[in-house]
């Protein structure tokens, strides 16, 4: 069982590396918990936080749907945190023979509130500023940013203090701080799956309870519904009486045996696979501003589709109406609507407008050429690269 799990662990741990480091992706843009963020922001505004995506959201949905079945499976076997948390206490502890400290279970459920106070501060913060504020001290942004200029001192300090933590408490950060953890726990109350117990044939040993990772007492139950299960399976593993029935995983009105625990890798393969596909068959865009007062529907409305260099984020999206709206010599008049994808590398840009009233090649110029703010009386000279289009070589356009 655990050597099951290790290897989805390792999975998505690679998949993340390997995205960030090697593909240089946006791994925002896949983290459940932007979702969270995002959904106050794009409800009222249409649009997305910094450099998340819609991507977020089903991303969000699917490990959503595997909380309510299965408890909080991501947690013990994708989340990348979790993972190396976990992998310091069973590793290198074993190593230099570091046995973890027992917590109280008073002081234990204390500690575990923390995590919703967590959630109520970044969620206030984030959705009346419009931006990521958990980013500056976020430990996960500290493994997935490339460790670029945006990345603040913080983050490494919380990263640094879960990795020694994680050497004297197991998964510390999982059962107390993590805001996703907070958010996972109200779903996974109504979950489907729990460990039951049979009392007329466990000894009572109480191996289970010490094996759990988020200390639930597993001996002290018949049925154990607590929220912050994993699914790890660590106390089925330990059972010595688990070929008799003592312990059980799966709905409770599964067979004595209960569910194999190839039920969490395929409902898991499954889902992410389900979510990633969703990403691409349904590409919403992260940025939408439609221009007030302006016919959306004209006659024969064009479209034009460009790959823009340097449009990382919501912020740079905003600039987009900004040298379209301009007031000099390349301003223009028939842009109907902006749609855009943020990201690393080239992003997607779709802009539809009016042609009647301009054409592409002026749009391509308004994106491009340095413009002259009258009102801050100084030159602001484009952000924007276009993919095909030389703003020097007047002989090329995107067709």
């Amino acid at each position: 069982m655990k050597t099951t799990r290790r290897m989805l662990q390792l999975l998505f741990l690679a998949l993340v590396l390997v995205g960030v480091f090697v593909i240089q992706g946006n791994a925002e843009q896949w983290c459940p918990f932007g979702g969270v963020e995002a959904i106050y922001t794009y409800f009222t505004e249409g649009n997305m936080l910094c450099s998340l995506g819609i991507s977020n959201f089903y991303i969000l949905a699917g490990v959503l749907l595997l909380t309510v079945v299965l408890r909080r499976v991501f947690c013990g076997y994708m989340c990348p945190i979790g993972t190396i948390s976990e992998w310091l206490q069973s590793g290198v502890c074993r190593v230099i023979r570091l046995k973890p400290a027992r917590v109280p279970a008073g002081l234990d459920r204390a500690l575990s509130l923390l995590k919703y106070v967590a959630l109520a501060v970044i969620l206030y913060f984030t959705w009346t500023r419009a931006e990521l504020e958990f980013r500056r001290a976020d430990p996960c942004y500290a493994l997935i940013s490339r460790h670029g200029e945006d990345i603040t001192f913080w983050a490494y300090v919380v990263a640094g203090a879960i990795v020694v933590a994680s050497l004297f408490i197991v998964m510390p950060f999982c059962r107390w701080l993590c805001p996703f953890a907070a958010v996972l726990n109200v779903f996974s109350r109504f979950g489907l799956t729990r460990i039951s117990r049979d009392p007329d044939t466990c000894i009572d040993c109480g191996q289970c309870a010490r094996s759990c990772p988020t200390a639930i007492p597993v001996d002290k139950q018949l049925h154990s519904t607590n929220a912050r299960c994993i699914s790890c399976m660590n106390c089925l593993s330990v059972c010595p009486k688990l070929q008799e029935g003592a312990l059980r995983w799966g709905p409770r009105s599964s067979s004595r045996r209960g569910w194999p625990q190839a039920v969490i890798v395929v409902s898991i393969l499954l889902v992410v696979s389900a979510s990633v596909a969703a990403v691409f068959a349904f590409p919403a865009p992260s940025f939408t501003q439609v221009v007030a007062g302006r016919s959306a529907h004209p006659p024969v409305p064009e479209v034009i589709n460009l790959e823009v260099y340097h449009l990382t984020c919501r912020g740079k999206a905003a600039l987009l109406p900004y040298y379209l709206e301009r007031d000099d010599m390349y301003a223009i008049s028939g842009y109907l609507k902006i749609e855009a994808w943020p990201g690393p590398g080239a992003a997607a840009v779709r802009i539809t407008f009016d042609p009647a009233k301009c054409t592409k090649q002026e749009i391509l110029e308004a994106l491009t050429e340095p413009y002259f703010d009258h009102t801050a009386n100084f030159w602001r000279p484009s952000p924007f690269q276009i993919e095909g289009y030389d703003p020097l070589n007047l002989d090329t356009s995107i067709e």
